[in-house]
């Protein structure tokens, strides 16, 4: 079989495969498939009747497997308890951008050992529970010194890094002295660590105008763009993400029609038949966290139908989702959201990765894709104690990983 080498290779393969979800741009679901990976690298896909030999053969038994979740929000580097903040909002009171703060002190005050630990073990809860692609922010710095150290140690512990100095001007600051420092000396701080920019543009955080010069500096500093937009009330976020053709906007609980109109006409020049053309900017719903705060869900059945690319994040973070389960989020989408098993599912693979830019690459250009199963793509892969993704909507609440490989590594 071509691109499969004999003797010392590092081969495995799996066979008997009940389900193999894919998540490709053919949206294959394969059953009694196999798969074989070499190295980080997916060399082979297809019946287990036609399986090649391998270095390791594995036995799934009859199990489903698909991609590793693509988590392309959350806030990992942060210390502090905010269970308080959380017991009060339980008991009626309303969410607002300001809690941020109290993260922000106790983040300050941890050391550098300290906090690269708590980012490894959120890492490892997320992984092994199926994500095998995460992104995280800073945000919970908030000065030039902090904001950089967040950027350097999540860089060492995740996949991408997400800049967001602009999450909320900190107590006693002047809000438009805070943008320039956002804009200024706390980027250059930390552009040697991060690839994207993101700007909370909400009341009580950013204003339509602050926000459109962090973005305006980010991008000229050759960031990615990212928007937390429309989260407590419909506001600017969208159309700024648009006007800035983001790669996503986050949150998006509460949507005009124009907002709708505006996501989708971003994708009018991507044909998703055969992922080429013009992205768009994907629409990324966090439902953990609108439970947490008792939002609205974000309404990812009508962006689908709208023609918008969707993505599933946890958004984990202290104070509105402390949580790394994917799988707590496609549940949330298939059970309240309307969408379907294999919409969610791909919403938390393939959604994350497009959000994220790492939807394509393959043995050519050595930029392997993540969030989908193919040849030359990354080796993510999840397997099911379970003969079917449906199961992770059917059975609400079961932890149903039983393994995960990780770049063609055993990881959980």
């Amino acid at each position: 079989m071509s691109g499969i080498r004999n003797g010392n290779s590092g081969s495995t393969l799996i066979t008997n495969i009940g389900e193999l979800m894919t998540q490709d741009l053919e949206h294959r679901v394969l059953k009694d498939a196999a798969i074989v990976f070499e190295g980080e690298r997916i060399a082979w896909m297809g019946s287990s009747a036609d399986a090649p030999s391998a270095d390791e053969q594995i036995d799934a038994e009859g199990r489903a497997v698909l991609p590793g979740w693509v988590d392309s929000h959350s806030h990992l580097v942060f210390a502090g308890d905010r269970t308080a903040e959380f017991e009060a909002r339980m008991a009626g009171e309303s969410y607002s951008a300001g809690g941020i703060a109290v993260t922000t002190g106790a983040t300050r005050a941890a050391s550098d050992d300290e906090l690269t630990r708590l980012v490894r073990d959120r890492v490892a809860e997320a992984v092994s529970q199926g994500t095998t692609y995460l992104e995280s922010k800073t945000g919970y710095g908030l000065d030039v010194e902090n904001e950089a150290r967040s950027a350097r140690i999540a860089a060492a512990e995740v996949d991408e890094v997400t800049y967001l100095g602009a999450h909320l001007v900190p107590k006693g600051s002047d809000p438009e002295e805070y943008t320039d420092l956002v804009c200024g000396p706390m980027l250059d701080a930390v552009l040697p660590y991060v690839r994207w920019a993101d700007v909370f543009c909400e009341r009580g955080a950013f204003t339509e105008d602050q926000s459109r010069r962090v973005l305006t500096a980010a991008r000229d500093a050759g960031l990615g763009l990212r928007v937390h937009g429309n989260q407590l009330g419909e506001g600017p976020g969208v159309a700024l993400a648009v006007e800035f053709a983001a790669a996503s906007v986050d949150h998006v609980n509460y949507l005009s029609d124009k907002d709708v109109r505006a996501l989708a006409e971003t994708w009018a020049g991507w044909d998703a038949a055969t992922g080429r053309g013009t992205k768009g900017t994907v629409a990324t719903c966090l439902p953990a966290c609108d439970l947490s705060t008792r939002q609205p869900l974000a309404p990812g059945r009508e962006l689908i139908d709208a023609g918008v690319q969707i993505a599933l994040a946890a958004n984990c973070n202290p104070g509105t989702s402390y949580t790394s389960s994917m799988a707590f989020c496609v549940t949330t989408a298939v059970l309240q959201m309307h969408l379907s098993v294999h919409e969610a599912v791909r919403a938390a693979t393939y959604g994350g990765a497009l959000a994220l830019g790492r939807e394509s690459g393959n043995d050519a250009d050595g930029e392997r894709a993540v969030g989908s199963l193919a040849v030359g793509h990354r080796a993510d892969l999840h397997m099911l104690k379970a003969p079917s993704a449906t199961h992770l909507a059917y059975r609400p609440g079961i932890p149903l990983t039983h393994s995960v490989w990780r770049a063609g590594v055993r990881a959980a």
